[in-house]
């Protein structure tokens, strides 16, 4: 795969962005799989309800996290880098995201970093990837889902396939991480794919 770079031989980052919602493990494991691929380099936005679903849901911390990405911004802090479209990336995956946040960018309201990342995303044509975590979905919800879609978003709920037969959850979480990341055309070398026999 070719590498994104910069005039200064600098590879453009992948923004991820970990929202409040449940399904906090996402945004974890694709900072685990991302680490271990040299040309890919990670900001990570961590908002502070995710702050919160990581103490709930997992016994990792923001230390661990710091220790998988190239960089971590404050979530209040409009002024990073990743929120001007000066600034090239790869794009941006939330994961998991949570339907308050993807209002949040469906309306154009961009009052963290976490949501005015993804709209320079918007804004600039790049990748926008929306893990969206709730069920069931009301009207406005999808009404939400395919106004980003038109405006170039891609609505990638985590919902697993089992013709791969996991044999853990970790598993099936891996196999959607990577699905995530092959829509950023990165591809991890243990990722399996249909075959028809």
């Amino acid at each position: 795969m070719a590498m994104i770079m910069t005039k200064n031989n600098v590879v453009n980052p992948l923004i991820i962005g970990l929202s409040g919602a449940s399904g906090v493990i996402y945004g974890v494991k694709l900072l685990e799989i991302t680490h271990k691929m040299p040309d890919v380099q990670t900001a990570l936005v961590v908002s502070d309800a995710a702050r919160r679903t990581l103490k709930y849901e997992t016994d990792y911390d923001i230390p661990y996290l710091e220790g998988l990405c190239d960089d971590i911004y404050p979530v209040k802090d409009i002024g990073a880098k990743i929120a001007s479209g000066s600034y090239t990336t790869r794009g941006m995956i939330i994961a998991p995201c949570s339907v308050k946040t993807m209002s949040e960018i469906a309306c154009g309201i961009t009052g963290t970093l976490l949501s005015r990342a993804a709209d320079v995303c918007l804004k600039e044509r790049r990748t926008l990837v929306l893990g969206v975590r709730e069920m069931p979905f009301h009207t406005g919800h999808l009404q939400n889902m395919t106004t980003l879609s038109q405006m170039g978003a891609v609505i990638a709920p985590p919902l697993p396939a089992f013709y791969h037969k996991h044999q853990t959850i970790d598993d099936m979480v891996h196999q959607i991480c990577l699905r995530w990341l092959s829509l950023f055309g990165i591809h991890g070398a243990d990722k399996k794919v249909w075959l028809d026999d």
